[in-house]
């Protein structure tokens, strides 16, 4: 038994839900926040058997895509301000990160 941890953006929530679900998969969701762009998230929690961890590596690959996203940086306080950008920078956000732990017992009440 496997226990997946996939945080994926927000914007491919809801396509990668039903996906799960249209092949079977249970998972929980939960609100998350990025600590980078500081931008919401959504962290999916999928337990299976060990022999369908690669369909479900497979459906998370395919329904979570990376995409640029433009940034504005926040000024430095007090800081060195020689290496500060003032104009909005565009930086790679989405995709998914995710997890594979073992799962030593699985119970439900």
């Amino acid at each position: 038994m496997k226990l997946i941890i996939a945080v994926v953006q927000d914007q491919d929530s809801n396509r990668l839900s039903k996906a799960l679900v249209d092949n079977n998969f249970r998972a929980t969701k939960l609100a998350s926040t990025g600590g980078f762009l500081k931008s919401g998230n959504t962290t999916f929690m999928i337990g299976t058997e060990d022999i369908r961890v690669d369909r479900a590596l497979q459906i998370i690959k395919d329904n979570c895509r990376s995409r640029e996203q433009l940034v504005s940086p926040v000024s430095p306080m007090g800081g060195n301000a020689d290496s500060y950008v003032p104009y909005p920078v565009e930086v790679e956000v989405g995709g998914a990160t995710v997890f594979v732990l073992p799962i030593e017992q699985y119970l439900q009440f």
